[in-house]
């Protein structure tokens, strides 16, 4: 499991490391059942303290990306198709709320708006 943790990102930690093991079990690169190293292994690897991988880890687990045994570890929850979708279009929709909410602060019309996600779109197309 890889993990770049950038220290001048806006972004907390603890959720960078969410993200990114988030991200993984997406993708497939972490499947079903596959174990996490232990919070006090990934802290030290990354370098941050155990709260910060202990908050990441329970995030996760709440949202349904992980489960922990007792004495066992933590490991990658089973994912039906359709719930990763789920969870991907939450995600987007998030994204999607601040970035209306930082087009509107800064002027932007819907028009506006519409227009950068068609430009945008349309080079995914590319």
């Amino acid at each position: 499991m890889q993990i770049v943790l950038s220290h001048t990102s806006k972004t907390p930690l603890y959720e960078q490391i969410k993200q990114q093991i988030q991200n993984q079990i997406m993708t497939g690169e972490l499947k079903e059942g596959d174990a996490l190293p232990s919070m006090r292994l990934l802290a030290k690897e990354l370098n941050v303290s155990v709260i910060t991988t202990k908050r990441a880890y329970e995030e996760l687990e709440k949202e349904g990306y992980l489960f922990s045994a007792v004495g066992k570890g933590t490991f990658v929850a089973g994912q039906q198709p359709q719930v990763l979708k789920e969870w991907r279009i939450r995600e987007l929709e998030n994204q999607l709320e601040e970035i209306v909410l930082e087009a509107k602060k800064i002027g932007l019309t819907e028009q506006d708006l519409h227009d950068m996600v068609r430009i945008y779109y349309k080079e995914g197309d590319r």
